[in-house]
């Protein structure tokens, strides 16, 4: 049985846990990780010597660490033709969204998220949130523009590029934005994309849980 180390909470670990579930994988969770601790254990560190999660391992002790080459390892192994795109100029069009995740959104999504959700308010930068809520509402309208006459970011279907995207759609979503005085860009062919993801059960399991 395939084994995911790693809390729930995390949206690295929802990303893999997503696609588990997109795929009707069979597994088990264990959780590791913030407050659940185990990561400087000698197991874990085996597994995993960068000490984070999630960590994969499948039934044939194949290891997969850092969350995007889970995605990528399992929609390659169990998601030909659905998530995992078999022709590779369509392949690549998922694949670059899964990076732009990294390299664009997360850099603004991350402080907006630990400063709102895991910063007590009186040790808040507000400034940087509040820049990087402003920043991440611009980058939103790449992925519009992407979406635009698509149902997903590469297609007809779900593939593995729109696991990391998805992910972080729903913290924006559920992040008071607007509380910091940050206007949310109108974005109609997110909305659109965003509604058809809340209508995937494994999203639901995995991804929409109240933030912590």
């Amino acid at each position: 049985m395939l084994v995911v180390w790693g809390r729930k909470n995390s949206i690295n670990v929802q990303k893999a846990m997503w696609t588990i579930g997109e795929l009707g994988l069979a597994h088990e969770r264990r959780d590791v990780g913030g407050p659940f601790g185990g990561l400087d254990s000698a197991e874990y560190g085996a597994l995993n010597p960068n000490r984070l999660i999630p960590t994969v391992v499948d039934d044939d002790g194949t290891t997969v660490w850092e969350s995007h080459s889970v995605v990528r390892y399992l929609a390659a192994r169990y998601g030909a033709g659905g998530l995992w795109p078999e022709e590779p100029a369509a392949r690549a069009l998922a694949d670059r969204w899964l990076d732009w995740m990294q390299t664009t959104l997360l850099p603004n999504l991350a402080p907006v998220f630990i400063g709102l959700v895991r910063t007590p308010a009186e040790k808040r930068d507000m400034a940087r949130i509040e820049r990087g809520a402003r920043a991440m509402g611009e980058s939103w309208r790449i992925l519009d523009a992407q979406l635009e006459g698509r149902a997903f970011v590469a297609g007809d279907g779900l593939t593995m590029g729109d696991i990391a995207v998805g992910a972080a759609c729903y913290r924006y979503h559920a992040l008071d934005i607007e509380g910091l005085g940050v206007e949310r860009p109108a974005l109609p062919n997110i909305a659109a994309w965003y509604a058809r993801l809340q209508e995937r059960e494994p999203f639901r399991t995995h991804v929409m849980i109240p933030l912590s």
